[in-house]
């Protein structure tokens, strides 16, 4: 079964506390490295996150004299659309 997506929050505070028992040492080594494991992976989903994010607010735009303006960024397809 899939896990549900977290949100944005709920995945730093996962990553944070992950973090935290990495640093501490509270756990094993194999347990370190399955928590790293699952670390990247929730940094890689806040990356993602924060890109969309950013793509939907704005889209820099550049003008015929070079000079960039933003733009509001019309809504991406839909991650199941076919290409």
């Amino acid at each position: 079964m899939a896990k549900p997506k977290l949100s944005f929050e709920e995945a730093l505070t996962n990553l944070e506390a992950l973090a935290s028992q990495i640093e501490q040492g509270q756990i094993g080594l194999e347990e370190s490295i399955t928590k790293y494991e699952e670390g990247m992976g929730l940094i890689k989903q806040c990356r993602k996150m924060l890109t969309d994010a950013e793509h939907k607010i704005q889209k820099l735009h550049e003008r015929a004299d070079g000079t960039l303006e933003t733009r509001p960024m019309k809504n991406p397809a839909p991650k199941d659309a076919a290409p």
